[in-house]
């Protein structure tokens, strides 16, 4: 490995670079710098040369221009062989470290108030420009672009008497490509979303996003399909994408689909609660004192559907819950925020259950949802639609109890993560009945009362929850021979008065939501 010589830092983002250039001094490797960043590590003790001084050239143009010039790109780009005589001649002297961040593009415009001059300034030209000549001739610079790497880049530093792997390097520039790829994708879903009043569209004339692979899959769906995991750029924690797997099998594409819906369902729910998910669906949601209760009800609703099932929660799980799951069921993933030592020893028991752990669960993720579709996709905000109890409008003559209005709230909370159309029994915290994905409205109630009886649940006394309005009476009438007493629909059918009527007619209670929450 040729040995460091020089080294060229300017950034934005100032995290552990004193640090990091003091090393590199401490290694007598020269360093090169410009405006903010030189000044810095001069202040604080660091033998640093400018950018201009070493050009010959100024900055200028508000800094607009520093870096662009050919001893600076003439010294990234430089081969050590090909190029030597014609380096020589105009005297430019070989970097072979790199480590430049942008200018803060996506912070700038996500701020309250940023103006089109404003966003314009912080686009980066020089920065993006160096790092790609950088990472083009990877095979004699090391580009850094993540304050993550410097202590990588230092161990090999030192261990290889100041040079750096070409393995290193390798990674290092392709990940240099990907930070400018998604640096410039942001650029252009920002331009592209502008109207001509400066005001911004929500979705942008061309959409570019980024992912970062985690892990490849043994398969996809189905087996002779290939998949992989990815996450989205800055996932948040409490999610799947940031989730550690504590033991267990490697996860399957179905697990993490399944795995995703039953965190989405658990996370809206305020109290100890467990949720157990199978094809995307939930077939048992409860609510408890202590999880235990919880998991002990979620599973009485449907054990049969409960085989092989995804099982949630939205508080650390405690052993003596992890050992009831065992007891009870074949389980394929278990997801909590946490898990303490003394419940992972008792799912070791199962070393093939696959035990995630989310780390604290904050609200819903606020980000966008894509759907595939030939030759294009949809892209949409997640439903982040929330109510509360006194959001609901009472249409019927019998108003619910306050105990009829906590269980309508819970049925609406569980009943949008239920595929559409979606029909959600539920008595006490408990759903007892689900109808998922059925072509009418009607067959999901039919559903959700069979599944009921076998369960041997009592229907007597629970509510109904509607993913979208009732089109026509038959699902009140099949809700009132079920034995519910009390229904939450969105509303807005063109039978509304018909559908209230015969709500009254069975002296049930009905409220509408106004909100519709559709989920295919």
């Amino acid at each position: 490995m040729k040995p460091v010589k020089r080294a060229l830092i300017s950034v934005s983002d100032k995290t552990g670079i004193v640090d990091f250039a003091r090393a590199l001094d401490t290694l007598g490797i020269e360093i090169l710098s410009t405006g903010g960043t030189a000044q810095l590590l001069r202040d604080r003790g660091i033998d640093v040369t400018d950018v201009a001084e070493y050009t010959g050239f100024p900055e200028m143009m508000d800094g607009r221009l520093k870096t662009l010039h050919p001893k600076i790109h003439g010294g990234l780009l430089g081969r050590p062989e090909t190029d030597k005589k014609i380096m020589a001649e105009h005297g430019i002297l070989p970097i072979d470290i790199l480590a430049v961040n942008l200018y803060p593009f996506e912070a700038t415009v996500a701020k309250p108030g940023c103006t089109l001059e404003q966003a314009i300034e912080n686009i980066d030209v020089g920065g993006p420009a160096l790092l790609r000549a950088a990472a083009k001739n990877h095979e004699t610079v090391t580009v850094i672009v993540d304050t993550a790497d410097y202590a990588r880049v230092l161990d090999e530093l030192r261990t290889h008497h100041r040079g750096v792997s070409a393995m290193l390097k390798a990674e290092l520039a392709a990940k240099a490509f990907a930070h400018t790829a998604a640096y410039d994708g942001t650029i252009a879903n920002y331009l592209t979303s502008l109207r001509s009043d400066g005001t911004r569209f929500q979705f942008p004339g061309t959409y570019t996003a980024q992912f970062r692979k985690l892990y490849d899959l043994r398969y996809g769906e189905n087996p002779h399909q290939q998949a992989a995991f990815y996450a989205e750029r800055g996932a948040a924690p409490g999610t799947l994408a940031s989730a550690r797997q504590r033991q267990g099998k490697d996860l399957s594409f179905n697990n993490i689909a399944d795995a995703d819906a039953a965190l989405a369902c658990v996370r809206g729910l305020d109290t100890p609660a467990c949720v157990i998910v199978k094809h995307a669906n939930p077939c048992g949601v409860a609510l408890g004192q202590t999880l235990l209760e919880a998991y002990q009800r979620a599973y009485s609703v449907d054990p049969e559907s409960a085989f092989g099932g995804i099982v949630a929660f939205n508080r650390p799980l405690d052993a003596t819950t992890a050992s009831k799951i065992l007891e009870n069921q074949f389980v394929e993933v278990v997801v909590a925020p946490e898990m303490g030592d003394d419940t992972l020893k008792v799912l070791s028991a199962k070393p093939n259950v696959r035990a995630l752990v989310t780390g604290k669960l904050g609200g819903e993720q606020n980000s966008l949802d894509y759907k595939r579709v030939s030759g294009g996709f949809l892209l949409q905000d997640m439903d982040m639609g929330a109510l509360t109890a006194s959001d609901f409008k009472t249409v019927t003559r019998t108003a619910p109890s306050e105990d009829l209005l906590a269980d309508l709230l819970f049925a609406w909370r569980v009943v949008k993560f239920v595929k559409s159309n979606a029909i959600v029994y539920a008595k006490g915290g408990v759903t007892v009945g689900i109808g998922a994905g059925q072509p009418s409205r009607i067959m999901s109630a039919r559903v959700a009362a069979m599944k009921a009886a076998e369960a041997k649940l009592d229907v007597q006394g629970a509510v109904m929850a509607s993913d979208a309005f009732l089109p026509f009476r038959d699902g009140v009438d099949a809700a009132a021979e079920a034995g519910v007493v009390a229904i939450i629909q969105p509303g807005g059918s063109v039978r509304d008065r018909e559908i209230i009527a015969a709500a009254d007619e069975h002296g049930i209670a009905m409220v509408f939501t106004s909100m519709r929450h559709f989920r295919h």
